[in-house]
């Protein structure tokens, strides 16, 4: 599908190779404008994208870049404006928050990312149109969360040598990690969790590295999602290029590639929570935005009518209450999403403004929803990791209640939120 533009590209000398690779892909039209010039070929034009060429020469002429181009996008009413940026070395770009790519790279992977990150763009401008539709008929929205995406961002951080340790704190500072050391523990992860973004760290044969990649490659659920290997192994990395937009292979330590990487995973970040937010409108409110579980009000309607059903039909229904104490925000969303992944279809759930979660278990006796809390709790405390990362896994405080013939709604609750923990 062809590019559709206007595109700025920004450099001082000509860049034939980006433009041949823009051309081919269909892109049109395309301004190139130099580094001074570029502040009035960007106000003339409002453009899907700016690809920067090469370095910027100079830092007060990228900051004045960045400032303008903030600015057109609080004009566009904030729709995400991707920015790649071409860079000699394993730095971050000049440009906060642009996607750094190395000015070696070829350009048809520079056109891949760069299509990657329209999808973003698309995918917001459709949120934003959806919002402005259902508020002009004078519908009912949920809010569409404006919290830095890194805040919610989980990375996988896969490795077993002496970096390790360093890697995982340099981007546990940033943003969430989950830990794998070993390719089976990274594709369960995968599969189970709400990651945004791989990095690959030292400790790990080729063989491995390649096996790591090609779960990503494979998997079209996972054809956007940021990679970075640190160190070694670029014959086993570069047949991945292509199939993986978003794969760096950065050689210097952790803190560089938290730099280079991150704007990559807040970019990711922000397309899942534009994903979960387009599934809470097209349910009309009834899902929450920030989890992908029921909204507060839908919630309670649904345990309303739950409790009624199993009582006209004589079956069972059980509730669970998962707390966690003294943790914050973060783990609350995290946890949420994760056990919305790990129920079963038939069940509900909702986060309260407490951060903890009721689970309705529908045609379940206590005994069976025992079984199913559990499992959930062990999930939670085995897969996720204390904000100190000093406390090891997440303690789940479990609650449950079954629902008997003298109850409502209120006394089933009263008893969840005051029965013993079923450990």
């Amino acid at each position: 599908m062809a590019l559709q533009g206007p595109f700025a590209v920004i450099a001082d000398s000509p860049a034939p190779d980006v433009m041949d690779a823009l051309r081919a892909a269909g892109a049109f039209p395309i301004i190139e404008a130099t580094w001074a010039d570029a502040p009035a070929a960007l106000a003339a034009v409002e453009p899907e994208a700016v690809i920067l060429a090469e370095p910027c020469p100079d830092r007060s002429r990228a900051a004045a870049l960045a400032d303008l181009l903030g600015a057109q996008r609080q004009k566009g009413g904030g729709l995400y404006m991707p920015v790649i940026a071409r860079t000699r070395d394993d730095g971050a770009a000049s440009v906060p928050h642009a996607l750094a790519i190395a000015a070696n790279a070829s350009p048809q992977r520079l056109v891949r990312r760069l299509a990657t990150a329209l999808r973003i763009r698309s995918l917001h401008g459709t949120v934003l149109r959806r919002m402005r539709t259902l508020t002009s008929r004078g519908e009912q929205i949920p809010e569409l969360s404006n919290a830095d995406p890194p805040d919610e961002a989980n990375v996988l951080v896969a490795g077993r040598g002496r970096a390790y340790p360093g890697l995982s704190v340099a981007v546990g500072e940033r943003v969430g990690v989950v830990g794998a050391l070993s390719v089976e523990s990274a594709a369960r992860a995968l599969n189970v969790r709400d990651i945004d973004g791989m990095v690959i760290g030292d400790g790990f044969s080729p063989k491995i590295v390649e096996a790591l990649l090609t779960v990503v490659a494979e998997d079209m659920r996972f054809r956007d999602l940021p990679v970075a290997v640190l160190g070694g192994h670029p014959s086993v990395i570069e047949p991945f290029a292509i199939e993986i937009a978003n794969l760096e292979r950065i050689a210097e330590g952790p803190q560089r590639l938290v730099e280079r990487f991150l704007p990559y995973v807040r970019a990711h970040a922000f397309s899942q929570r534009l994903k979960r937010m387009l599934k809470s409108l097209d349910a009309k409110g009834m899902l929450d935005p920030d989890t992908g579980l029921l909204a507060h009000d839908a919630f309670w309607r649904d345990l309303n009518r739950a409790v009624g059903d199993a009582e006209k039909r004589g079956v069972g229904l059980s509730i669970a209450r998962f707390s966690f104490e003294r943790h914050d925000r973060r783990v609350s969303l995290d946890a949420a999403r994760l056990v919305g992944r790990l129920m079963r279809q038939v069940d509900f759930a909702c986060r309260e403004a407490d951060h903890s979660i009721f689970a309705v278990f529908t045609e379940t006796d206590l005994r069976a929803a025992h079984v199913v809390a559990r499992r959930i709790a062990s999930v939670l405390k085995n897969t996720m990791l204390a904000p100190d990362r000093k406390s090891g896994g997440i303690d789940t405080a479990v609650t449950l209640a079954t629902l008997k013939s003298t109850d409502s709604v209120d006394s089933l609750i009263a008893r969840v939120v005051g029965e013993v923990a079923a450990g």
